[in-house]
Order: structure tokens, then sequence, then C-alpha cells
């Protein structure tokens, strides 16, 4: 079983749409119907802050990322765009984290299991945690 959560009303309407002949798939903006699942994955979300500043964006990843991991049972993953990209090519409404930085976040907070993925040729990374073996 496949769930998929969004923030906007919108973007589930469009991936309804989408995904309408899939079997399996359940869609939803409300965060109180999610229950736990095995594994959670999040893509792409955190890059676009608009004007929100550097130490509100990074709260709300936090926020998010914690409750990524009360969602999953075995594990999650997300990515973001990542603080070593070339400063001249950054754009002022992206956020770029430290690859580092939400590593070592994640290995103290949630488990000692975690995989940081830097080597696919994107200005971003990856984090994967297990917290379940």
């Amino acid at each position: 079983m496949y769930v998929g959560f969004d923030v906007s009303p919108d973007m589930i309407e469009a991936a309804r749409r989408v995904t309408a002949s899939v079997t399996d798939c359940r869609l939803t903006s409300e965060r109180s119907s999610l229950s736990a699942v095995d594994f959670v994955v999040s893509s792409g979300v955190f890059n676009v802050r608009a004007d929100a500043p550097d130490d509100v964006w990074r709260a709300y990843i936090d926020d998010a990322i914690d409750d990524m991991r009360t969602l999953s049972t075995r594990g999650f993953a997300f990515n973001l765009l990542t603080s070593n990209s070339d400063p001249e090519r950054r754009r002022a409404d992206l956020y770029y984290a430290d690859p580092l930085d939400l590593f070592e976040h994640c290995r103290t907070r949630f488990s000692q299991h975690v995989a940081l993925l830097h080597d696919y040729g994107l200005y971003e990374f990856t984090i994967l945690v297990r917290v379940a073996l």
C-alpha cells in the first residue's frame, strides 16, 4: 500500500488525477489521517523556502523530520539541496543544507544507522535512516 501526503490539497488533487488507475494507493492532505508505515520518503519538499529565514526554515525541516520518524516503523529518507553547491548558482528562494550537520542530527537523535548519499551528480544529498533492524 502506498500512502501519499502533501500539505496542499491542490497537489493531492493533481496526484489523484495522475494515479487514478493505480491500485493500493491512498492520497491525503490531512496529517491526522496518517498512521505509521514501514518507510517514509520525502523528496524535494525542503528545497523551496521562499523568503523564510534560514533558522526558521531549518526548524521547519527538523520538525518535519521528527514527524517522519514518528510515522515510520523501520526507517525514513529525505533529500535537500547541498550547501556544497556552487555559490554563484544558488538561488535566494531555495534552501541549501549542510549534509554533515543533518547527518549528525539524525545519528544522534534517531539512530546509529544513518547513510549520507552525496555522490549522484546533483546539487543535493539524501539521508537514509534505519530505525529498526
